[in-house]
């Protein structure tokens, strides 16, 4: 199936959570999901301990947003 990812389209399997796709794009190879990371599916946040239960369908826009500090 087809997402917009960070605005770039990607091809995922059928199933894919929006914890599947934080973790390709944080934490190639499986590892853990640093912190300070927020994601959003057709502009709605969701919240982290959702993620793995927050499946995701055909054409959905998912943003994956890290914070940073300064000033």
């Amino acid at each position: 199936m087809e997402l917009i990812v960070n605005g770039d389209r990607s091809e995922v399997p059928e199933g894919t959570t929006v914890a599947d796709v934080v973790r390709g794009l944080t934490a190639p190879g499986g590892g853990e999901v640093p912190g300070g990371i927020a994601a959003a599916v057709n502009d709605e946040v969701v919240r982290r301990a959702a993620w793995g239960s927050t499946p995701l369908s055909p054409d959905d826009r998912v943003d994956v947003l890290t914070a940073v500090q300064g000033g």
